[in-house]
């Protein structure tokens, strides 16, 4: 028995990552292939050096520095980024050191071209397919020609996250919020359970949508009783909420859709 419960330890030691103890950022992280690791972010970063934690499409590209923060973790290395970064900017091979700093301004992303200019904004690291939803690693910061970065482009990766791609979207293009919404709950003629709620009482009907919503969309609901549309917001797959209630909907489609 006790055997058994010495090898069961050790097998679970095994299994988990073995932590590196704390690493620190290296001043200059360069990167020569395209690849961002571990080992090029971090000293010591030994086992896990080869751990791909970004794509490099161009001269620079900047990382967020919490998505970093986990991935290191999850390949057994501690960073407790002690001075705070939002970014961590990688440079290609051989360039000067990197600069971990807050966002541009918006109006830098927005401002005019200028022959040679570049602004960092947020871009696709792969290309996406119409429909497919953005990942966390799906985009990077990177450097490109100021005349390429949309006007009022997403600030923080957080507000992009999630969402669905409307078109298909290719790998190192600026992300624009236009090409993005909310991924789509309730297709057309889906069988949707509508609550009514107001003052507490909740009241519930199914009916079939007339149209494809996402979470936080109008969506007209046929009720195939009475032949009556019922005007609602789509909260979640096969719900939608009407009265009252859909104006809060329509900012916070969460709140109902967990009912």
């Amino acid at each position: 028995m006790k055997r058994a419960l010495i090898l069961a330890a050790a097998m679970t030691a095994l299994a988990a990552p073995a932590l590196a103890g704390p690493v620190n950022l290296l001043p200059d992280p360069i990167d020569d292939d395209g690849r961002i690791t571990l080992g090029e972010l971090f000293d010591d970063a030994g086992a896990a050096s080869g751990v791909v934690v970004g794509r490099r499409v161009g001269a620079t590209a900047v990382l967020e520095a919490s998505q970093v923060q986990i991935a290191a973790r999850r390949a057994g290395l501690e960073w407790s980024n002690p001075t705070g970064l939002r970014r961590i900017v990688v440079r290609e091979g051989g360039a000067i050191a990197a600069e971990a700093s807050a966002r541009p301004a918006a109006a830098s992303v927005g401002a005019p071209a200028r022959t040679g200019a570049s602004v960092e904004v947020l871009t696709y690291a792969r290309s996406l397919a119409a429909g497919e939803v953005v990942q966390p690693e799906d985009v990077i910061w990177a450097s490109v020609q100021s005349h390429l970065a949309p006007a009022g482009g997403p600030q923080d990766a957080e507000t992009v996250i999630g969402l669905q791609a409307k078109r298909a979207l290719r790998a190192g293009s600026a992300v624009a919020q236009r090409d993005l919404a909310s991924p789509q709950v309730i297709a057309r003629n889906d069988m949707v359970e509508v609550a009514y709620i107001n003052d507490g009482v909740e009241l519930t009907v199914t009916g079939k949508a007339t149209r494809n919503a996402s979470a936080g969309e109008a969506v007209p609901i046929l009720n195939v009783q009475s032949n009556r549309t019922i005007d609602a917001v789509a909260v979640a797959p096969g719900r939608a909420v009407a009265g009252p209630a859909a104006q809060i909907a329509r900012r916070n489609p969460q709140q109902f859709a967990a009912r």
